[in-house]
């Protein structure tokens, strides 16, 4: 079943650069297929965004826009969508490159063919799921979808669970890293300290944490060892996530 609470990421696996400006900044990209099993065996229909997309798109006056991001890095907004749009095809978007670093980095990667696919950060919604067998093919039928962002990505890259060396410890380190960050997340959520797209970026930032802890915790399989050391603080990212969130 899937998990709807859950930080998810799905990547749009063709080439979804439509067209580029160099003059205007901007860009059109499909985000996401309507009507195909995808890898995690989910049909997405035409009509998945449309919620997202009234209350939280480009011509909504809320601050909690969905977001223009890099990588599904809450931390580095490339620009901000000018629309958001579902066609037959799928969800398409146009979106305006800003003038800061990551923002014209993002550029002329666009123009390099660097930046060839995008991806949608996303939760599932309850009830909004039916489970179909249909001609011997199984798969999720999905009528909407809780869109929180669009990423720009690299050709190939899973954009949440990185590449470690379990051999090395990483997973260790890594972990405690995201405990720290996590903790890092929600000390400043408590403090109550910013604007509502401050918090809107701090919320979208612990979800992609739980998404990597929750990743690299079902991965992690540790080998027999006498290694020990000295314990440190750790975080139930789900629990963390609940408590912080509801």
């Amino acid at each position: 079943m899937k998990q709807i609470n859950i930080f998810q990421a799905k990547a749009n696996p063709e080439l979804s650069v439509k067209d580029i400006s160099d003059e205007t900044r901007r860009v059109k990209i499909m985000l996401a297929h309507f009507d195909n099993v995808d890898s995690a065996n989910d049909v997405i229909r035409k009509g998945a965004f449309a919620k997202s997309i009234k209350e939280r798109g480009p011509e909504s006056q809320n601050p909690r826009q969905i977001a223009f991001l890099r990588f599904h890095d809450f931390d580095k907004p490339i620009g901000k969508f000018l629309s958001l749009e579902e066609t037959s095809e799928g969800l398409v978007a146009v979106a305006q490159l800003s003038n800061s670093t990551d923002g014209q980095n993002a550029l002329e990667d666009y123009k390099a063919g660097i930046i060839t696919q995008h991806s949608i950060g996303f939760q599932y919604v309850a009830g909004k799921i039916e489970q179909v067998d249909r001609d011997g093919l199984d798969f999720y039928n999905i009528t909407e979808l809780d869109l929180w962002e669009g990423s720009a990505v690299t050709f190939g890259v899973n954009p949440l669970t990185p590449t470690l060396d379990v051999a090395k410890g990483e997973h260790l380190d890594y972990l405690h890293k995201l405990n720290l960050k996590m903790n890092a997340i929600a000390s400043e959520i408590r403090n109550g300290r910013g604007t509502d797209e401050r918090f809107y970026k701090l919320e979208g930032a612990l979800k992609v944490c739980q998404a990597q802890y929750n990743s690299l915790i079902k991965g992690y399989k540790p080998e027999k060892s006498t290694f020990t050391e000295e314990p440190r603080e750790t975080i139930s990212a789900p629990t963390l996530f609940q408590n912080i969130l509801k």
